[in-house]
């Protein structure tokens, strides 16, 4: 499976090299080249199946450059007792056309967290598959919720570290001690004398310094 940006403006990459670089450099998100189909026979053999067993099966598809111990190995280390449902994702049937999905049971009660919970040890078994020496410093601006799942997802995962940046006095409290707190050693809040606009804008502008990147790359 490769990927290509939305914007035709990139090589196609591999998984692990689109999870690395994250957005397309010069522009746009990168996307499936070609999106994979399951037969009816692979969608009846995951019925009853476990979350991660599921997600594993999906993921086998579009991870393609990921053995299936690696990817299990990065799904055991995010939906563990961190979730707290034993299904992850419980589904509840109200009629017999209505389902309800339960996507807050992650560690910060955040849809969020089902993403951000992966999405850290994908990266960084990505930087290893890639020999990448140096750390990566993930930055975010926030308004509310993405923040603490963020910082949560990321926190005392090896090679990475998080700095998130948001409003202050522009959350909620609950939001901002949820942030401040969290204990990870690789994990660091930073409140904006601003609005969310101001924190965007000022990760955008870090984003495209070239001088900066420059800098951190040199201090490894």
């Amino acid at each position: 499976m490769m990927y290509i940006s939305t914007r035709d403006n990139f090589r196609a990459v591999t998984a692990t090299e689109a999870i690395k670089l994250g957005m397309v450099p010069t522009g746009g998100l990168f996307v499936p080249q070609n999106m994979p189909t399951f037969a009816e026979k692979e969608l009846k053999s995951l019925i009853g199946k476990t979350y991660q067993d599921v997600a594993a099966k999906v993921l086998s598809f579009y991870l393609d450059d990921y053995s299936s111990v690696e990817i299990a190995t990065c799904l055991n280390k995010a939906y563990q007792e961190n979730f707290s449902h034993r299904e992850i994702a419980p589904l509840y049937k109200l009629t017999d056309s209505t389902y309800i999905l339960e996507l807050w049971h992650g560690p910060t009660a955040a849809f969020k967290d089902m993403a951000l919970q992966l999405m850290p040890h994908l990266l960084s078994l990505a930087l290893q598959k890639l020999q990448v020496a140096e750390e990566m410093v993930i930055l975010v601006a926030t308004s509310g919720d993405t923040g603490k799942a963020a910082l949560e997802g990321f926190k005392d995962v090896p090679s990475l570290k998080i700095v998130c940046f948001y409003p202050y006095q522009g959350v909620s409290a609950i939001q901002e001690r949820q942030m401040i707190t969290t204990e990870g050693e690789n994990t660091y809040v930073v409140g904006v004398r601003g609005n969310f606009d101001d924190c965007q804008n000022t990760v955008k502008a870090l984003f495209g310094d070239q001088a900066f990147r420059s800098f951190l790359a040199e201090k490894g």
